[in-house]
């Protein structure tokens, strides 16, 4: 099948999801041409709207959203998902901070004070639905140029050493890289051969919009019975789990197996007069083998599977494309690092280990088991303390996070803080641009000198900040993640090889 001209890009991306979507606006940012291919025609679907679509953002998440000035267009869409959330949760004394297999930690009780490694102020995720995130998104998206081809299914790809040639919608297309953002049943990633393992389900999960005959039998909040769990908000929304080993995920569901279910897990004699909307899925835990193959890469449930709990699954999507954009860009431009792109897998493929294992643990205290009903208890006395409440808090608003960059400074391989410098910007404003930073506290003429080696890639910044924690001189990676720091006179030596690591070889050596 010939190629037209105008089907070539640097990246084609399968999937126009949040993660996709993202993705290509980071790589357009760093100014590489995209193509976005999606098998659905329109992007709105009930599920993606309240009160299925809720979700709830991470703390790294909201920061790499102010970095790409997406944040105050989030919150604009977010006045009806604010009403939902007060109305369901928010509006407990004292306020829940989150939860950990439905047991809730609260904001009074989390020490904030024990992360050295951040500014002090307040802290934590906010609410919005997945609805609103596309469509900011997608805006993003076009104003950046990037193309958004709908209803154009990924069918097939091949590769050459130079590009490859991806098939779809009855079209090909050729691009130098192929991205797989399409989903835990990832077209790409079954076409590159890459293995997906981990654990089964145990159970089948429910989220059903239903109509009650008598909804005062069930009590609104979450509730664990001896045959699994469930959810209730008045007047029909219901979230619940049957511990059947996932035997009805990807069936659809009737109004007579909701009903049945839910009075198998509830325990009440309840009746289901109708059933408006209803979804499936499952406690799978599977993770790709490699992150790449070749020409091709992953990002998002395409690389990584495991249950909704917690809300984890799409903070992990974005983090990937926060983490790939500028290195897949940097690596098409050619003034990358040689082994720049590997760092992806290297970096993000340990974090979604770790959320799949966080996952597991809470299913573990779902079980309607003897065993999981006393551990539960025992991690309820945890969670009621300062230390339980602190450390659950960093783990589930992802504060934690630490690349290993093989540097022991506190702040290296973490999220940059958002520093208030003296000329009145902010550290996040000035990662806007997709650059990165030298940020210089005491404003040296050296290290600008050094800076403006690579100041096509890295922006010099000497001003101060009533509190750098201890920070004289940090250079930060254009996904807002801390290359390297120093406290007093820095080695001029180290800086150089620090900007060559992350940022390749300077301007005036190529």
């Amino acid at each position: 099948m010939p190629i037209p001209d105008t089907a070539f890009h640097d990246v084609i991306i399968a999937g126009a999801g949040p993660v996709g979507l993202f993705l290509a606006c980071e790589l357009r940012l760093a100014g590489v041409s995209v193509l976005v291919l999606e098998q659905a025609e329109h992007p709105d679907t009930p599920l993606k709207a309240l009160p299925f679509g809720l979700r709830g953002l991470s703390v790294p998440t909201v920061e790499s959203l102010d970095r790409r000035d997406l944040l105050d267009d989030l919150k604009a869409h977010m006045a009806r998902v604010e009403t939902l959330v007060t109305a369901h949760w928010m509006q407990q004394k004292p306020s829940p901070g989150g939860h950990f297999a439905g047991i809730q930690f609260f904001r009074d009780q989390i020490d904030a004070a024990r992360w050295a490694y951040r500014l002090p102020g307040p802290v934590g995720s906010i609410a919005t639905d997945m609805a609103s995130i596309e469509a900011v998104f997608a805006r993003r998206a076009e104003t950046l140029g990037v193309k958004i081809r709908r209803g154009c299914s990924f069918e097939s790809f091949e590769e050459s050493d130079a590009s490859v040639i991806v098939h779809a919608g009855g079209e090909a297309f050729e691009g130098h890289w192929l991205v797989g953002c399409d989903g835990g049943r990832s077209a790409v990633r079954k076409a590159s051969g890459i293995g997906f393992t981990g654990t089964d389900p145990e159970f089948t999960g429910y989220s059903a919009q239903v109509v009650l005959a008598n909804p005062d039998a069930l009590k609104p909040g979450r509730h664990y019975t001896p045959a699994g769990m469930y959810t209730f908000a008045a007047p029909g929304t219901i979230a619940m789990v049957n511990f059947d080993g996932g035997a009805f995920h990807r069936a659809e569901p009737s109004r007579d197996h909701i009903e049945a279910v839910l009075r198998k897990v509830s325990g009440v004699d309840i009746s289901v007069i109708a059933l408006e909307i209803a979804a499936t899925w499952t406690d799978r835990a599977y993770q790709a083998t490699a992150y790449r193959r070749g020409r091709v890469l992953l990002a998002g449930d395409s690389a990584h599977v495991h249950s909704p709990l917690g809300g984890q699954g799409l903070n992990l999507g974005l983090g990937d494309a926060m983490n790939l954009g500028w290195k897949l860009a940097a690596t098409i431009r050619g003034d990358a690092p040689g082994d720049l792109l590997d760092t992806y897998a290297s970096e993000r493929q340990p974090i979604g280990a770790q959320i799949l294992d966080w996952s597991r643990a809470q299913v573990a205290l779902m079980r309607p088991s003897a065993s999981s009903r006393a551990l539960g208890a025992i991690i309820r006395d945890l969670v009621a303390t300062g230390d339980g409440a602190t450390y659950f808090a960093e783990r589930v608003w992802g504060v934690g996070i630490r690349y290993d960059l093989g540097d022991r400074h506190l702040l290296v391989g973490r999220s940059a803080p958002d520093f208030e410098l003296s000329d009145g910007s902010r550290t996040n404003e000035l990662l806007r641009n997709g650059r990165g930073l030298l940020l210089d506290f005491r404003g040296r003429a050296s290290l600008q000198a050094i800076s403006d080696r690579w100041a096509d890639r890295i922006a010099y910044v000497g001003v101060t900040t009533d509190e750098s924690l201890g920070t004289d001189t940090v250079l930060v990676r254009p996904d807002g993640v801390i290359a390297w720091a120093c406290e007093g006179q820095p080695s001029l030596d180290e800086i150089e090889q620090a900007a060559i690591r992350w940022f390749g070889q300077p301007e005036s050596s190529t």
